[in-house]
């Protein structure tokens, strides 16, 4: 073999030796490639399922905020109901002080008028002494005088009229009731408790049987008093009294009013409950 041979032989050998590191650095570069493409996949891949865990996070919390406003607003509401109750039991105190206080006002106010019917008696009498006409009311002895004051009864107070009425009712004694009431209405027609004297009168009446009394009685409650809080109770008793007479059409007329009327009222309940026994 000659020199010259000898040369390409082992610079062909020095090729074969260069390129095989070349050979593996393209691989290797190919390789990197494709593992970049593969990260690069993956972290899309990853971002997509941090997006899904955030969401997941955010229904989460959402949830747990739901659930959150739901307890607070079961917690309000518990409280706004005791609230309320406590409104309401405080209305009703005040309305009983309210019916109090008026009939105080009533009695305070019959006593005025008595008071003031003494006044004119006197002054009327003063004026007859200063005529020098009073030969008249010397006439009377000091001990018939006493007398005719002691045996003029006493003027009885409208709430205790009322009272002893309404006790009477309780006790079934509604014939006695009927009277007190009725007296009540005559005797004191401008009080506080006169539209409830009269609704009792009805009421008395129902309890006798004598619907068409009590009808007659009850309307003039709705009549007289527009503005009291016994119409609604009225209106229920005048349906029951038409019911009572198997006056059906009546009946419902009137159940159905105080429905409409007043539908939040325990009268409009006992209406509903009596209208639908007489729809079935």
């Amino acid at each position: 073999m000659t020199v010259k041979q000898s040369l390409t032989i082992f610079g062909f050998l020095f090729l074969l030796t260069a390129c095989a590191p070349q050979a593996e650095l393209v691989k290797t570069r190919s390789d990197m490639t494709d593992l970049r493409e593969e990260v690069q996949t993956a972290m899309v891949r990853v971002q997509e399922l941090q997006k899904r865990v955030n969401l997941l996070e955010e229904n989460v919390k959402g949830t747990m905020d739901v659930q959150k406003v739901m307890a607070d607003y079961g917690a309000k509401s518990d409280q706004l109901t005791t609230d309320i109750q406590l409104v309401q039991g405080k209305l009703e105190e005040n309305n009983f002080r309210i019916a109090e206080l008026a009939q105080k006002l009533d009695d305070r106010s019959v006593r005025i008028a008595e008071l003031s019917a003494r006044i004119d008696e006197l002054d009327a009498k003063m004026k007859l002494l200063s005529a020098g006409t009073a030969t008249v009311l010397t006439r009377q002895t000091p001990t018939t005088a006493a007398r005719a004051k002691s045996s003029s009864p006493k003027a009885i107070e409208p709430s205790e009229a009322y009272r002893q009425a309404k006790s009477d009712y309780d006790r079934g004694n509604f014939d006695l009731a009927l009277a007190g009431f009725q007296n009540y209405v005559a005797q004191f027609p401008d009080t506080s408790m006169t539209d409830a004297a009269q609704y009792w009168i009805g009421e008395c009446l129902y309890s006798k049987r004598e619907f068409s009394k009590a009808i007659d009685a009850f309307l003039k409650v709705i009549k007289h008093y527009p503005k009291s809080d016994k119409v609604a109770g009225a209106k229920l008793k005048i349906g029951l009294s038409y019911l009572n007479e198997k006056n059906f059409p009546k009946a419902k007329e009137y159940l159905r009013k105080v429905m409409k009327e007043y539908p939040s009222s325990n009268e409009a309940e006992i209406a509903r409950d009596r209208l639908a026994k007489i729809e079935k």
